[in-house]
Formats: C-alpha cells, structure tokens, sequence
C-alpha cells in the first residue's frame, strides 16, 4: 500500500474521541455551571475585556461563545492525530496535545460566561496548559527526553504558572502575573523552536504562521480592552472574541508545526537533512 493510502484510509478514532469527550464535557459543564452557579458569584472578573451583559445567559456572550474555536482546533489536530503523520515526535503526548487545546475552550468560557473569580482562575490555568506544554515539548526535543521528563517538566511549570496566578499584583500591558508567566513560556517555546528548527534544517513556516497570527491577536486584545478604542460593550462583535479565534488558530498552526515533518513529526525532516549531509 503506498504512503498516500495509508495516510487516507483507516486510522484510529481515538484521539477525536477523546479530544471531543474531553472539550464537548467542558462545554457542557461550564453551562451547567452557569445555570446553577457553581464556580461562585459574579465578581467582574472580566469587567476589563469590554464586554457587558446584553443576554439573559452568559455575563459577556461573545466572549464566551468564541471559544468554541479551542475545541474546534483541538478536534482538527486530533482528526490529523488518526494517522502517524499527523501525531507528534514524543508519540505518547499528540493525544494530551489535543486534548489540551480543546481544553482552553472551556476553561476561557468558564470566566467569560460567569465572570467569577474561580471561573477567572480556570480561564489563566487553562492558557498554562498550552504554555507549558510548549514549552516543556520544545525543552525535550532540544535535549532528547522522552514522555516521563516531558510531563514531569510541564507539571512544574504549570504549578509555577498557578502560583503566579494566585499571587496577585499587577503587570504593565499583561494585566496580571499569570499572564506574564503564560508570555515567559511562550518566548520560552517559540526560542526553543527556533534553536530546533535551525538545528534541523527544517522548513519553519507552520510555526511562522502560528507565532503571526498569535502577534495579530495581541495586537487585537489590547485595543479592545474595557475603554480602550475599539472597546463597544453592547456589542456582539467583540475584539476580545476575535482575540479567542485567532488563537485558537494560532494553536492549531503551532500542531501542524509539530507534525510537519510527517510521520514521527520532525524525525523524516532530520533523516532528510542527515542524508543530504552524507
């Protein structure tokens, strides 16, 4: 059977399985959550991301319902994930990939939807998710570990990010030291894929795309934050929303980033330049 039919016929449904268990069961319990209040009372939580109560449901709709792009995302890397050529180098961590992209879905919509402190708390721990594995999976590949130090790496970093979370005080521009520790790890990933990259003689644009689009995103959150130029409360077309789409593309490039290199991700692409070499 040739490559080409191997890559398009069969395949396990596993990782959408469980990456659509994962992000559809988030959804659904963070609208219970909404109904029945269990994440606590509304505290403003995210009164500095324009938005206002214009529907009898979630406290910033827009906000809220744009995050549905994660899940989306998340599903599309797992949908790949059926095949080797859509998994990631450290096999044993494309399924938690997928599953944490879908997971930023939810745990955003958990602060926008009800606007609680805890909801704000799932919303920063859900982006340390992704950060850190980022980061922790550029850190593996440039030292050659294996799925145990990779964990136990992105377990320490999320820590550390919750503990910043937790710590209160305010950043210039970032707003709080959650999300300035959720920017360190990116800068940590985005240098280590740079290092790999050149190390590889890889083809970077997947993660170019990536990394411009996520640039285009902060370029739209900060304008359209609460009175700021393209700030419009009552609207349903939301900056902050576009905010959530755009990077929950920018999480979806930086998947086929990982995998570009097709099966075993960058491995063919390292083969390709070693036997250039010889």
């Amino acid at each position: 059977m040739s490559g080409y039919a191997r890559r398009t016929s069969g395949g396990s449904l596993t990782p959408v399985v469980v990456t659509l268990a994962t992000g559809v069961g988030g959804v659904v319990l963070v609208v219970l959550a909404t109904a029945y209040g269990w994440l606590g009372p509304d505290v403003d939580r995210g009164a500095g991301f324009c938005e206002t109560d214009h529907w009898c449901f979630f406290a910033q709709p827009s906000n809220t319902l744009s995050n549905l792009a994660f899940v989306a995302a998340g599903a599309a890397l797992a949908w790949r994930a059926r095949f080797p050529s859509g998994r990631l180098e450290i096999d044993a961590l494309t399924v938690p990939f997928t599953v944490i992209v879908a997971l930023l879905g939810p745990g955003s919509m958990a602060m926008h939807a009800t606007e609680s402190d805890l909801g704000g708390h799932l919303d920063v721990f859900s982006m340390h998710l992704l950060a850190g594995f980022a980061a922790s999976y550029a850190v593996a590949r440039l030292s050659g570990w294996g799925a145990g130090r990779t964990v136990a790496l992105f377990v320490v970093l999320v820590g550390l990010g919750t503990v910043a979370s937790l710590s209160g005080g305010s950043v210039p521009v970032v707003r709080h030291p959650g999300n300035a520790f959720f920017a360190v790890l990116l800068l940590v990933a985005v240098v280590g894929e740079a290092v790999l990259l050149r190390r590889r003689a890889a083809t970077p644009w997947w993660g170019v795309a990536s990394v411009s689009v996520l640039l285009v995103a902060f370029a739209i959150w900060l304008p359209s934050q609460t009175g700021r130029a393209w700030c419009i409360p009552e609207s349903w077309l939301q900056g902050h929303a576009l905010w959530h789409v755009l990077c929950a593309v920018a999480a979806y490039l930086l998947g086929r980033h990982y995998t570009a290199g097709g099966e075993g991700g960058w491995t063919r692409s390292a083969e390709r330049s070693e036997a250039a070499q010889a």
